[in-house]
């Protein structure tokens, strides 16, 4: 806390220009103090763990589904799996308002919200046989609580993964080179899946093998140009958007020791390497700070997103804050693959404040670059009007300049590449090429860092993939008992069928729409994730109440409370603001009268597109908004006869204790 307050004594009353190793040194203690202390704390008083009890991996190993695996293995899984794009994108989507709100965000919701999130629902699916958020709300709330919890997951995993989706295929439709890469990872990982398997290997040599073979497929990734194989991995968006819907229903229906925890566990040694790599160019080169503390643009008038820095910037940020996607598998696959309560604090607890790391790094790499460039990069529009608009507003840029950028990186243009994954990937090349001392070697940077961030996400596709098969069946299940039980095989086909045809289907829309298509849907996804984040906490704290922890309900009170204003705030204004650029109601209307002006009829098919994209858009929030309003009201009911001493009607439902 004192670096924080300092770092904005620095920001304000001195006016001074800040160092980026300020950014490192908040983040660095708050990363040891809370891991030592606040994760002592939490779980030993609050959950009171017990690394005696048999977890429910143990319980029900099958060797499939129910595997107890090494802590440091599951470490990799789960983190690969909860750190997809948010704590690269969001961050540098949010550098708009100038480095403290982010920063500020990060550093105190990853401690007091998300790392309570993550941990406390990991301790209840545990405890509950594995069992999803949704089965979890529908046992120890009601009925009618479960069923709108799974019907809400269910259909933000559709958009959630959709988006997704789109983005991998954006980074690697036409790129031999990071396709390689990428399929070179699923044969390693089967291999090291069967040598874990087998028992005979010490995990150490595994590893190494794994890590060795990921970096060797990268540099053989550049071989691929002008050989025999270029042609064969210069795949377009369609057929690559096809393939990712394959793989994703291979990845939820192998044994999860065949594929996804090996893998995730490879790529993890990437993604922390190359976080690690970051940091250390953070701390050679020491950039300072080139966008100012707070920018003019926290009053909602952003040429990168339209919405005020409250409540948008904590919309934006998520993943490297409080991410409501991290209960999906906290009550997904990790609860199936722990060996002991004990290494919640490793996994559930490590895991996010390891993601609050890459996010302020990510929120660096930003921060660091030249303003103008970075909104050059991230507003869309013809490159002149660009830059006179941007230079108009404070922060100038030239053609020249972008020009020179683009040539730097390898690209034809850095104009309106807009999402944030190329705005990260340029600050990350130009820390490199700085320690190196190598610009030569800048392009090489971008698109390494274009491929790590692919990797990033397609993480999380399979992941999150085979939480949406158990949470299909979950869903089914309330109408036919047995499709809910995940060791039926035709069940866990026909649910991976049905789940991958919904979000597969508004990916393959979003690739063929000229006009982008569900890339519309990008707004309500930051509402959408948080809402989950309320939905889990409510479980959290009724959980706590059926514990008789009345003395902590403040630990997931507080964060619950935070989350639901600024997410309602948030689509209260998607829905219905009058600026077209931020309400969806008002986009729709404005579109509408444009397409009633006449005009051709691309023009006009293209206008009554964007006026069905608003009107979707408007419908989503709304039916979001709506079930997690109607799920606290469940929840408050249940609280409020728990706190007048109603435990036997609404008992505890976890497991009995085993050991």
């Amino acid at each position: 806390m004192l670096l924080l307050v300092a770092l904005s004594i620095l920001s304000f009353a001195r006016n001074e220009p800040v160092n980026a190793l300020w950014l490192v040194a908040a983040a660095s203690c708050v990363f040891a103090l809370a891991y030592r202390f606040h994760a002592a704390w939490l779980l030993a008083n609050v959950l009171t763990l017990d690394d005696e009890r048999l977890t429910a991996a143990t319980l029900h190993a099958d060797g499939k589904d129910f595997v107890p695996t090494n802590r440091w293995v599951v470490f990799g899984h789960h983190f690969a799996a909860i750190a997809g794009p948010g704590p690269l994108v969001g961050p540098v989507l949010a550098a708009q308002f100038g480095y403290l709100p982010g920063t500020l965000w990060m550093l105190i919701g990853a401690t007091l919200g998300g790392a309570v999130h993550d941990c406390i629902i990991l301790f209840c699916s545990s405890r509950r046989r594995g069992k999803s958020l949704g089965q979890m709300v529908a046992e120890e709330i009601g009925t009618v609580a479960g069923v709108l919890t799974l019907i809400g997951v269910v259909s933000i995993m559709v958009i959630i993964l959709a988006v997704l989706g789109l983005v991998v295929v954006r980074a690697l439709a036409e790129s031999p080179w990071g396709l390689f890469t990428i399929l070179a990872s699923m044969p390693i990982a089967i291999v090291m899946g069967l040598a874990m398997r087998s028992g005979r290997i010490h995990l150490a040599f595994i590893s190494a093998f794994g890590v060795a073979a990921l970096f060797f497929s990268v540099i053989a990734g550049n071989w691929v140009r002008g050989s025999l194989l270029e042609p064969w991995l210069t795949v377009d968006a369609r057929t690559l958007a096809v393939g990712i819907m394959f793989y994703g229903l291979l990845a939820s229906v192998l044994p999860v020791w065949l594929l996804l925890a090996p893998r995730d566990y490879l790529s993890t040694y990437l993604k922390i390497g190359t976080v690690v790599l970051l940091g250390m160019a953070i701390v050679v080169l020491a950039p300072k700070m080139q966008m100012p503390a707070l920018t003019k643009f926290i009053d909602g008038t952003g040429p990168v997103f339209a919405g005020k820095v409250f409540p948008f910037a904590f919309i934006t940020i998520a993943c490297a804050a409080v991410s409501g996607f991290h209960s999906l598998i906290a009550s997904g696959t990790t609860p199936k693959l722990l060996a002991n309560e004990a290494d919640i604090r490793v996994i559930g607890y490590g895991a996010m404040i390891t993601e609050m790391l890459v996010g302020i790094l990510a929120l660096i790499a930003a921060c660091s670059m030249v303003p103008g460039e970075y909104f050059a990069i991230n507003m869309k529009g013809a490159p002149a009007e660009v830059v006179a608009t941007i230079s108009a507003q404070g922060f100038p840029v030239t053609m020249d300049q972008m020009n020179a950028l683009a040539a730097s990186m390898g690209e034809k243009t850095m104009f309106g590449r807009t999402g944030g994954a190329p705005t990260f990937a340029v600050g990350m090349a130009q820390m490199f090429a700085g320690v190196f001392r190598n610009s030569i070697a800048t392009s090489l940077w971008y698109h390494f860092a274009i491929l790590f961030e692919a990797l990033f996400i397609l993480t999380t596709i399979d992941a999150g993939t085979r939480v949406g098969r158990f949470l299909v069946q979950d869903l089914g299940g309330l109408i036919w008992k047995p499709f809910a039980r995940t060791e039926s095989a035709p069940a866990g086909w026909t649910a991976s069928l049905l789940f991958v045809g919904a979000w597969g289907y508004f990916l393959y829309q979003g690739v063929i729409d000229p006009l982008g298509g569900i890339n519309s849907l990008w707004p309500i996804f930051g509402v959408a994730n948080q809402l989950l984040a309320v939905i889990a906490l409510c479980l959290g704290t009724t959980v706590l109440l059926k514990m008789r922890k009345e003395r902590y309900l403040w630990v997931t009170l507080l964060p619950l409370g935070w989350l639901l204003m600024v997410t309602l705030a948030a689509g209260w204004q998607k829905i219905f603001a009058s600026d077209i650029r931020l309400g969806f109601l008002s986009a729709a209307a404005h579109f509408q009268k444009l397409a009633g002006a006449g005009g051709g009829l691309r023009e006009v098919a293209a206008l009554r597109q964007q006026v069905f994209n608003s009107y979707l858009n408007a419908g989503f929030t709304a039916l979001f908004e709506l079930l997690v309003i109607l799920i606290v009201l469940c929840c408050a009911r249940v609280w409020i006869l728990l706190l007048i001493g109603r435990h036997d009607a609404y008992p505890l439902r976890e497991e009995p204790r085993a050991a």
